[in-house]
């Protein structure tokens, strides 16, 4: 069995989810610029900041380490975390009436043993009014969120239809985690 199971992340959505696994875990966010190449798919990117993270964080050899990255990308557009409420309104627009994808890149580290994926959810938003995005944003709580949402908040009222791992819209795929976590022995069976 491992000796400490590590989160790269200061999430608390992430630090939630990682708790429904039941097993005792530390968080230790790694610090890196999270900067993605706009000339690379969005989906290897992601992959590649999670691993990024994976690798920044301290640990030693029998640990494990869980890094995750999460966006939004829409007809091609990659949404990250809005940095102003006009930011966070464009992006509820670009949404409304829209399917989108909500791609997390989650990379797990045991000893030189590292598996990294891409768990990719579709989306579709109903048409919004300037009036409903406007209430939104002001909650406050699109501001920490890519894609200016959480699913598991106020934008539960946005959404009527869901395609994939629904926690993997709030930022960890947990049922793939899993997986990978037993495949490498860092949770039992």
């Amino acid at each position: 069995m491992m000796k400490q199971l590590i989160l790269a992340s200061a999430s608390p959505r992430r630090r939630e989810l990682l708790s429904l696994f039941g097993v005792p875990f530390v968080v230790r966010a790694a610090d890196i610029d999270e900067a993605m190449d706009p000339s690379k798919p969005p989906y290897d990117e992601v992959a590649r900041v999670s691993c990024q993270k994976a690798m920044a964080v301290e640990r030693d050899e029998d640990d494990t380490v869980i890094a995750a990255d999460t966006i939004v990308v829409c007809g091609g557009k990659v949404l990250g975390k809005p940095h102003s409420r006009e930011e966070a309104v464009s992006m509820l627009k670009l949404l409304s009436g829209r399917e989108h994808q909500v791609m997390t890149g989650c990379t797990v580290l045991r000893g030189n043993h590292r598996e990294t994926f891409t768990e990719v959810t579709t989306l579709v938003f109903r048409p919004l009014s300037d009036g409903e995005i406007n209430r939104y944003v002001d909650s406050g709580e699109p501001m920490d969120k890519a894609g200016a949402y959480g699913i598991q908040g106020g934008a539960a009222l946005f959404c009527p239809g869901i395609q994939g791992d629904y926690y993997n819209v709030m930022g960890l795929p947990v049922c793939r985690l899993g997986t990978v976590l037993r495949q490498m022995k860092a949770l039992e069976e």
